[in-house]
């Protein structure tokens, strides 16, 4: 049998950059990850590389000075990356989502503005929805821009947002009084540029330090406070107030296919290093991959890994031909987090007590794993995501 978690059906090009990322990855990553991970420092070198490589365009149109890539190839290449190191493909994943919300959703103007510095990595893209009271209920986004002038006036904090440092280019979604009757017709998207950093980046803008998290290091998570900040009517996008909620889960489900690729990245990992030890492990004078316990354990994340492989495959593809995916991708970043989950901790635990040392790469897996479970929607959101989508298809006609 060949290797897991391959695609059939790929073009030569697409086959051409996972090979060339899967070697980046072997030799620019995989070296240095578990250093740079503990000492939660930003990836510098590891970005340049990527930029260089042109990733940062790879699903922008060609028109625009991209790739012109599918979500199936970005899908990929993000699965090869978090199979390095999660946390890199965190620095691009929120890159995507704006880059594709622009490209969708932007006027032309900002199409030219936008989209050929972040080709080249230029304009680093961030994605914010969360705040600190908001749940999974994003109707109730206590952000607002009121109208002032020619533009707006932005006050409230959001939460949660991947290179809110590091990016110069954040897609934030917030409150305006469109007078719809319902809340989430009432919800805004805004294209805030700001300068690299932290503290008070802009008149009105604050990036306060990085939140420290349990794993997903490296990659800096921020918190954004808006006070009184002024923002003009053209970075609306697309130029459309009212139509934020639509814009965010359009990128939301890009999001979900990212996520689900993240996870199968670590299930591949943490199965490589799970098999690999298992055959070099003795115990009772045998390799410990030859205990019909420890095989079968094997099995069966060898089989997760390719259910998991599969289902993010398919959202993905579906997604490309236009059609919608809300339902598949939910399916996807269901099975791949809590699959990716289980995986990780059947490598742990083949690892034995070492799996515990942070001199062995399991150790930051099992810290990294937790985050796919929550990111871009927990397991119960996806749930209900997929129950009204099925009830929806097979509704009794009785």
């Amino acid at each position: 049998m060949a290797q897991l978690a391959q695609t059939a059906g790929l073009t030569d090009i697409q086959q051409e950059i996972l090979s060339t990322v899967r070697a980046f990855v072997d030799k620019e990553i995989l070296p240095y990850a578990n250093a740079l991970e503990h000492a939660d420092s930003y990836p510098t070198d590891i970005v340049d590389g990527m930029k260089e490589m042109g990733l940062f365009g790879l699903t922008i149109p060609v028109a625009y000075g991209g790739l012109g890539e599918s979500l199936l190839t970005y899908a990929l290449v993000v699965e090869q990356i978090a199979r390095g190191w999660m946390s890199v493909s965190g620095v691009i994943n929120t890159h995507f989502i704006v880059a594709h919300m622009i490209a969708r959703h932007g006027t032309e103007a900002q199409k030219q503005l936008y989209l050929p510095r972040m080709a080249v990595g230029e304009v680093r893209g961030a994605f914010s929805m969360s705040e600190p009271d908001l749940g999974s209920d994003v109707a109730a986004i206590k952000t607002r821009a009121r109208r002032d002038g020619d533009g707006y006036v932005i006050d409230g904090s959001k939460m949660w947002i991947t290179n809110g440092g590091s990016s110069n280019l954040i897609a934030l979604l917030a409150k305006t009084d469109e007078g719809a009757d319902k809340s989430y017709k009432n919800l805004t998207t805004f294209l805030i540029e700001k300068p690299e950093g932290f503290g008070e980046v802009a008149p009105g803008l604050a990036i306060p330090g990085k939140i420290e998290k349990m794993g997903y290091k490296g990659v800096d998570t921020t918190e954004a406070v808006f006070d009184g900040f002024r923002i003009g009517a053209d970075k609306v996008l697309g130029m459309a107030p009212g139509h934020g909620f639509s814009h965010m889960m359009d990128g939301v489900e890009v999001g979900r296919v990212n996520v689900a690729a993240r996870a199968c990245g670590i299930s591949i990992r943490a199965f490589e290093l799970a098999i690999e030890y298992a055959q070099q492990r003795k115990t009772f004078g045998r390799p410990i991959a030859e205990h019909q316990a420890i095989a079968f354990k094997l099995a069966e994340m060898a089989t997760n890994v390719e259910a998991s492989h599969l289902i993010m495959v398919n959202a993905a593809r579906l997604k490309d031909s236009g059609q919608r995916n809300d339902v598949e991708a939910g399916m996807a970043k269901l099975f791949a987090s809590e699959q990716c989950a289980k995986i990780t901790q059947d490598a742990f635990r083949i690892h034995g007590g070492y799996g515990y040392s942070k001199e062995y790469e399991i150790e930051r897996l099992m810290r990294e794993a937790p985050f796919l479970l929550i990111g871009e929607g927990t397991s119960e959101i996806q749930k209900t995501i997929i129950s009204r989508g099925v009830l929806r298809e097979y509704k009794s006609r009785r």
